[in-house]
């Protein structure tokens, strides 16, 4: 017990979940060290794991809010067996230099996807670079996703963008209601890629950028790459891995 540690959030089923766990690991002795169980929903992990981004921890995700497809799903008679047969997978976030109207720069971290919204009635005005290359010049929409595997079936699914293999090291590029051009789908890019999003009308159209759920209004030049340097390791069970997570919505994705 004395190398877990269990952080849970607020509400009343985290909370209970966290007395129970408590309980259960009391006369457990684990090989498992530096681990973190993390109670909640998605959110909530993506919090922790943004505040712990310089530790060396491995977090273990219990569900207990709606979707959880970052989480474990909790059961108290197998807890310990899916706990002790659990397996690391390790991903990279998305970093987010944004530059607003007033040329202040911020920096923020996203591990699911970095979303550039219109920010009034306006459809937004984007052009999008790949480094050095065009992606597209004028992309007339409400916006458009940058977003990493293990977040492309969040946000990204939704709007109708490609589920990326969690192995893939690629990134998916998705328009948001594109209307001009009104039948580009987006784009495929290496995770070693620099993409450069930049507001061609700020004045007229302005747009904000959000990395997961940290939002900059007023943008005008974005940079989203992957930091390589960081890895978020996460524990899942042995049967509900998040690469077979991905591919279960790949194939629901298929029949739909």
């Amino acid at each position: 017990m004395k190398n877990i540690q269990i952080i849970s959030d607020k509400n009343l089923k985290s909370l209970k979940i966290k007395r129970s766990l408590s309980n259960i690991l009391k006369k457990f002795n684990t090989k498992k060290t530096n681990v973190v169980i993390v109670i909640g929903g998605d959110g909530f992990m993506l919090q922790t794991l943004k505040k712990n981004k310089k530790s060396k921890k491995i977090f273990y995700g219990v569900n207990s809010g709606n979707y959880g497809f970052l989480m474990n799903k909790f059961s108290s008679k197998k807890f310990l067996k899916n706990f002790t047969k659990s397996k690391i997978v390790s991903i990279s976030p998305l970093e987010m230099f944004v530059k607003n109207k007033k040329n202040i720069s911020k920096k923020y971290l996203a591990i699911n996807e970095v979303s550039i919204l219109r920010q009034s009635r306006q459809a937004a005005s984007l052009s999008i670079n790949h480094g050095s290359k065009q992606i597209i010049k004028e992309l007339v929409s409400d916006g458009v996703l940058v977003s990493t595997p293990a977040g492309s079936t969040a946000y990204n699914l939704s709007v109708h963008g490609p589920i990326l293999n969690l192995n893939s090291k690629k990134l998916s590029i998705s328009p948001i209601s594109p209307f001009r051009p009104r039948r580009w789908k987006g784009k495929i890019v290496s995770d070693r890629s620099k993409i450069f999003i930049r507001n061609l009308n700020p004045k007229k159209r302005p747009i904000s950028a959000v990395a997961d759920n940290v939002e900059v209004r007023n943008a005008k030049n974005i940079i989203i790459k992957t930091n390589q340097k960081i890895k978020f390791n996460l524990l899942y069970d042995q049967n509900r891995s998040l690469q077979k997570k991905i591919k279960l919505e790949q194939l629901r994705k298929e029949t739909s």
